[in-house]
């Protein structure tokens, strides 16, 4: 490993090779070739392909290199590339995160698209519950349902033994016989004794 971070001991240049691949869906076309681009070192060296998609960069001298490739439609990993004085050339995985982090890869380079890039956003299409779920139509059936629907859900039974039970129910003919509640809260602070009803002394005055 120390021989890939030792400076130069000669002028010797040396060159990097490798090869780009297309997504699966597209193949390798002219207007492919033409618009990609190889960078090193973010714009130090430059590189073009070939028609098989094959390229290379020559006049390098020793050193470190990232290797980057330009496409408008596809998007690629970069790589790192050392070259040591002796021309050894060891090619790794960039990571910005854990710099220490050694992945080897192989070389001759091979760049293969990972994603095409998505440059506008598809337009929403109308959709029938788009409709169904607005809340202003959901405010118009959902008192229609419960109007139309829910009477026919209740058993008829049940509503008329509801009735019955409503008929048998002791109705109270004379609103005097209910227990003021003023008089109620008194006789129970007072005597803890809940007060006799109205009614009853009333009728016993009346006897």
């Amino acid at each position: 490993m120390s021989d890939f971070s030792s400076p130069p001991n000669s002028n010797e240049l040396f060159r990097i090779e490798g090869k780009i691949y297309t997504h699966d869906a597209y193949p390798l076309s002219s207007q492919f070739l033409v618009g990609t681009k190889i960078i090193v070192n973010y714009g130090q060296y430059f590189g073009f392909l070939r028609a098989d998609g094959s390229f290379e960069v020559s006049n390098l001298p020793a050193g470190t290199y990232v290797v980057e490739v330009s496409n408008d439609n596809f998007f690629y990993d970069p790589i790192r590339v050392d070259i040591n004085a002796k021309g050894k050339i060891r090619a790794r995985k960039v990571n910005y995160i854990q710099l220490t982090e050694v992945k080897q890869m192989n070389y001759p380079l091979k760049f293969k698209a990972k994603t095409p890039f998505k440059y506008f956003q598809v337009r929403e299409s109308w959709k029938a519950t788009d409709f169904l779920f607005n809340p202003m139509v959901l405010m118009m059936v959902l008192p229609l349902f419960f109007i139309m629907v829910l009477p026919r859900m209740i058993n008829p039974n049940d509503l008329e033994a509801q009735k019955k039970e409503l008929q048998n129910l002791p109705k109270l003919n004379d609103m005097s016989e209910l227990p003021e509640l003023s008089e109620m809260m008194t006789n129970w602070l007072g005597t803890g004794k809940a007060p006799p009803a109205k009614g009853k002394a009333v009728s016993k005055k009346n006897k």
